[in-house]
């Protein structure tokens, strides 16, 4: 490893930081909006932070098999690895963490890995309901990323590079050189795609709090869970830096960046709030239906 990878190193740990922060005041906030809009009071903003530091204070005495207690590493290595291979604010010397080392596919894996990760680990619990939660969880997660993954190759075809860095300098010099305006198919397709892999209603088929009361939150627990609501933290930020570089421009300063990665937030979390939550077939039948189409016709307008 060159010196220069060993100096990003504390920026890039700088940068979780801020991140961690953020997300876990977004997701405070969004549970906040949707308790206030079904007339309850909801949380208090710092109750993560509460919950996050007892959880980590716990431990646990239950044995399931290694892969069960190396699922939520996966699935935080997911969100963190996503971050730290995507630049955070464009032309800066150390928000770029280690974006020169990756490109749109090592994204794409990133996006899944934790995923993956999160059933190996559900599969091993021996618990009758987790085939459940993982066939819902890999159907749905695989029909949401096929407009993703349509939406960058359009992307990619259109700039001519794979490079993130690359994909945001061209977008520089004004509102309409965004992705957003100079291909809008794509940013559409794409997302379709970030609704769904937020998994927050009407696409919470996996959790499903209102027809199985079990799930992660329930099978893991002390430390692990604590591992679980970090990445809960990370991992909607670290996407929407990813949607907000390829589509909205990138961001140039601190405030730029939590100006847009708020808005591409509250996307879904608006949706969540003022729709019923789908059945499987319901959700998979959604991306097919709308997001693929529309991933198809972005790469065949570029």
């Amino acid at each position: 490893m060159s010196a220069f990878h060993w100096i990003q190193i504390p920026y890039a740990l700088l940068t979780l930081f801020f991140v961690l922060n953020y997300g876990m005041l977004m997701t405070a906030l969004v549970q906040k909006i949707a308790a206030r809009v079904g007339g309850r009071h909801g949380i208090p903003i710092w109750q993560n932070y509460i919950d996050l530091v007892k959880n980590f204070s716990l431990r646990s005495k239950i044995t399931h098999g290694v892969m069960f207690y190396i699922g939520p590493v996966f699935r935080l290595s997911g969100g963190v690895g996503l971050l730290f291979f995507v630049p955070t604010i464009y032309g800066s010397t150390w928000a770029q963490n280690f974006s020169f080392a990756g490109d749109l596919v090592l994204a794409l894996y990133f996006v899944f890995f934790g995923t993956l990760g999160m059933a190996l680990g559900a599969g091993e619990s021996g618990h009758p309901h987790s085939a459940i939660g993982v066939s819902r969880g890999l159907a749905q997660t695989t029909a949401a990323e096929l407009p993703l993954a349509l939406a960058v190759y359009s992307i990619a075809v259109q700039y001519h590079t794979l490079s993130f860095t690359a994909i945001v300098a061209a977008q520089q010099g004004g509102l309409f050189h965004w992705t957003l305006f100079t291909n809008p198919l794509a940013t559409l397709a794409a997302m379709f795609a970030l609704v769904g892999t937020m998994m927050r209603p009407p696409f919470d088929v996996v959790l499903a709090p209102q027809e199985i009361p079990i799930g992660p939150p329930t099978e893991f627990h002390s430390a692990y869970l604590a591992l679980l609501q970090t990445n809960r933290a990370i991992f909607p930020v670290a996407k929407s830096v990813v949607y907000m570089n390829l589509f909205f421009g990138g961001a140039t300063s601190w405030f730029e960046f939590a100006v847009k990665v708020f808005c591409i937030y509250m996307i879904s979390a608006f949706v969540g709030v003022v729709h019923p939550r789908f059945r499987v077939e319901q959700s998979i039948r959604f991306f097919l239906k709308w997001g693929l189409p529309v991933g198809i016709l972005a790469i065949l307008m570029v």
